[in-house]
């Protein structure tokens, strides 16, 4: 469990962390795979969401997902990019989080293995996306300005070995 007065800090920057689904590049599932690896090249993101036609997030995609499909025995082939769907490749397995079930201790904790998180609603309508990138940053503001908001004294180091 958070510390009170980190909680309190962190809360300041919280609503920093959640970038809105109108800034995040996502793909449709049905979408050929030539497409998101359009996007996926022209965007730069290591990985982004997956959407269905109800705007559900229903899985992640990675360009190594793509070029791992290009990658033959003996060469590389464009052919797999036109044939396959982008439902065919990603991931299907992954972390996503609604934030009126969430707290901010999970939120932290899944971001220990996900450079983000896809947010939904209360309906699965996928929202935007909590990253480690801005959970870090609002880390970074509470340690050099903890002092600032609190007043901290030392408790006197229990260890046997250190009296």
């Amino acid at each position: 469990m958070f510390s009170p007065a980190i909680k309190n800090l962190l809360d300041k920057k919280s609503g920093t962390f959640f970038i809105p689904a109108s800034k995040i590049a996502f793909v449709q599932d049905d979408a050929p795979l030539y497409h998101a690896f359009l996007i996926l090249t022209k965007v730069r993101y290591d990985k982004i969401p997956v959407l269905n036609k109800e705007k559900c997030v229903v899985g992640l995609l990675s360009l190594a997902m793509i070029t791992n499909k290009m990658l033959l025995t003996d060469h590389i082939s464009t052919s797999p990019l036109t044939i396959l769907k982008v439902k065919d490749v990603m991931q299907t397995t992954f972390s996503k989080i609604n934030f009126t079930q969430t707290t901010l201790e999970t939120q932290l904790h899944l971001l220990i293995d996900n450079s983000f998180l896809p947010v939904v609603n209360d309906t699965g309508i996928f929202q935007g996306i909590l990253t480690r990138r801005e959970w870090i940053k609002a880390f970074n503001f509470v340690v050099h300005n903890f002092e600032n908001y609190y007043n901290v004294i030392p408790i006197k180091n229990q260890n046997k070995n250190n009296n």
